[in-house]
């Protein structure tokens, strides 16, 4: 799921690249995607942009008139900036913006239909949309201090709640962790302050990291390959591969459709962390050291 670095630079190009222009048709293929019924799509033909911004993982297109599209990409809904008129493509496209002067397509992959297009009026009603997390990049250690205190959670959770954190989802709430040296689950309410102000600094420092890194990677084209996915990363999507710190192979945790993953000799103390679905098919053969864990491998190796 693009997340606030990706979109962030989502807006920032779009802004650049089609603020101001003219709406002059919209082509629908599939009408799932659009959740709001007044005012219509159609409604935003014939006005010009006034700017793109952020909310939450929401990218919102802000037309004359104070009406407004808000987009939530889901998992896998992407933009694409195609020259004017171009096809939408094959089974993943779903929507194309016909501009003055370029076609803003909207593409999911997969069979599953997440993606979601509300079209509102008036400021009252965007901010219907808003699910009040504070924006993790501007906000003050006391701010920050403050949303953790809300309830007594994992930080894991804690960190991808919409209501208190904006736009940071499962791959950077790993980052964040780790460069934190915290475990995903450690709970909010179980926090020394001195781990609450490296928290706050790690999570500005990679949100401002990978920003910058995508900003550099796009230059001033438009965004081809928004992932959750990323080599560079630290420990997220590389389980079993080394920490860059330490060298320990990364662990997870999988969870309905999310997965934690960590580093147990940066994070963790050299604790393994309890898999449900591992635990239960390992029983009391579970390694509960990172220690145990590496005997078990040795011992398996040949």
């Amino acid at each position: 799921m693009p997340e606030l670095p990706d979109v962030t630079l989502y807006v920032e190009r779009l802004n650049a690249l089609l603020g101001g222009h003219r709406l002059d048709g919209v082509r629908l293929k599939s009408a799932f995607l659009v959740r709001s019924f007044e005012p219509q799509l159609g409604s935003a033909v014939g006005r010009r942009v006034r700017g793109f911004s952020r909310l939450g993982k929401r990218i919102v297109m802000a037309f004359e008139g104070e009406l407004f599209v808000v987009v939530h990409l889901m998992i896998a809904g992407r933009f694409q900036l195609k020259e004017r008129g171009a096809k939408l493509p094959g089974k993943i496209g779903l929507l194309a913006f016909d501009f003055e002067r370029s076609t803003l397509i909207l593409t999911e992959a997969g069979s599953k239909r997440r993606a979601s297009l509300h079209v509102v009026e008036g400021e009252a009603a965007l901010a219907e949309h808003d699910r009040g997390g504070i924006d993790p990049l501007g906000a003050s250690l006391e701010d920050f201090a403050r949303a953790l205190a809300t309830e007594n959670r994992t930080l894991k959770r804690a960190l991808m709640d919409p209501r208190w954190f904006s736009g940071i989802g499962n791959a950077y709430s790993d980052e964040i962790l780790h460069r934190a040296r915290l475990s995903p689950a450690q709970r909010t309410h179980n926090l020394e302050p001195a781990e609450v102000a490296r928290l706050h600094q790690a999570c500005r420092h990679v949100l401002e990291e990978w920003l910058e890194r995508l900003r550099l990677e796009t230059g001033a084209g438009f965004p081809a390959k928004v992932s959750a996915f990323r080599p560079e990363m630290a420990v997220h999507g590389r389980f079993k591969q080394p920490c860059p710190v330490c060298g320990t192979a990364v662990q997870r945790i999988v969870y309905a459709e999310n997965e934690a993953n960590y580093c147990p000799r940066c994070q963790t103390g050299g604790r393994m962390l309890a898999d449900r679905a591992l635990s239960r098919l390992l029983g009391a053969d579970f390694p509960k050291r990172i220690e145990e864990l590496e005997e078990l491998r040795s011992a398996k190796a040949p």
